[in-house]
């Protein structure tokens, strides 16, 4: 993606979540492109850091244990920075729905946490992780994220004067992370079965790297307020199946609680207040008080009745595609 004059060389970066899939994956992207720039890892769990330090050693990365739910620590950790990456969250479907305060404390609360730590600290960019999971929930978890999402565009109106900019990334399902269907595919491989919710089911389908690009293209280009959503390929959960094992029985098990046929990252309202801008769309803020001019002169409309879901995009990944890109 382009990523226009970002330049993160020297500069220091505060990464909640910075153990999870994405975390390493964007690491390790970073540091690869800026070997100068500095990352705080800050996550909860001390285990966790304790294997990437194995693995990474601590050239350039600093590991600070924290919970998004602790304001005060987040404060500490976002203090000199120059950059927040939220990519914190609870984001088990069940779990959340099985302890839903706790979703909303980390989601929810944590968004709010971010946003307070960004602005006070004076931290010159914030980009949040998102999902299509936000876009018509039907889950707690869907719906804590677009809480969140909300938080994070609307914490623009109070850095007013202060020069914090917060937008968030808003994406699909993504190749062979924690908690994805892939892990759960192969270790079904070892009983001879895999299970399958429902054979309409549809997905959009995106990498790591992908995702990590998608991040620091918002980086490149926010204004703030801003809601990124890359365009990317659907896939078929039954080609999934085929590319993974073929001949392997299926069984049909029936849609679970929470979960949809087919996912959504643009809707036909927010399209009225989204522009094509090439390589993405970008949903912008409704009520943008904090910013007096327009902004992204350079993207289009999109048409009346727009919408972005994953049983009609035009693009999709086959079982040969698909199995090109598992890890």
């Amino acid at each position: 993606m382009d990523l226009g004059t970002l330049d993160l060389s020297n500069k220091t970066i505060l990464l909640t979540g910075g153990t999870g899939s994405f975390g390493n994956a964007f690491v390790e992207q970073v540091l690869a492109r800026w070997p100068t720039a500095t990352i705080r890892v800050y996550s909860r769990d001390e285990l966790k850091q304790s294997e990437m330090l194995a693995k990474r050693g601590d050239k350039q990365i600093r590991y600070f244990i924290g919970d998004v739910r602790d304001a005060k620590r987040l404060m500490r950790a976002a203090q000199g920075a120059d950059y927040i990456v939220h990519a914190a969250a609870m984001k088990q479907v069940g779990a959340s729905e099985y302890n839903p305060f706790e979703a909303v404390q980390t989601n929810i609360i944590g968004g709010q946490n971010i946003v307070d730590a960004a602005i006070d600290a004076g931290i010159k960019q914030v980009v949040a992780l998102s999902t299509d999971k936000a876009v018509n929930p039907v889950n707690l978890y869907g719906a804590t994220k677009l809480c969140a999402e909300k938080i994070i565009v609307q914490g623009n109106a109070y850095a007013a004067g202060r020069g914090t900019k917060l937008s968030c990334v808003r994406y699909g399902n993504v190749v062979g992370s924690r908690g994805s269907v892939v892990p759960l595919f192969r270790k079904q491989l070892l009983e001879g079965k895999l299970t399958i919710t429902d054979e309409r089911m549809t997905r959009f389908w995106i990498t790591l790297p992908q995702s990590v690009d998608l991040v620091l293209y918002a980086l490149a280009h926010m204004a703030g307020g801003e809601v990124f959503i890359p365009k990317i390929p659907s896939m078929k959960v039954t080609d999934l199946a085929a590319a993974m094992a073929p001949g392997v029985p299926v069984e049909m098990i029936g849609i679970r609680p929470g979960e949809k046929l087919h996912e959504s990252l643009l809707t036909l309202d927010e399209a009225r207040h989204s522009i094509d801008a090439g390589e993405v769309f970008v949903v912008l803020p409704e009520h943008p008080w904090w910013e007096a001019h327009p902004r992204w002169v350079d993207g289009k409309p999109l048409n009346d009745g727009f919408m972005y879901t994953s049983d009609l995009n035009d693009w999709w990944l086959g079982v040969n595609e698909l199995g090109d890109m598992l890890p």
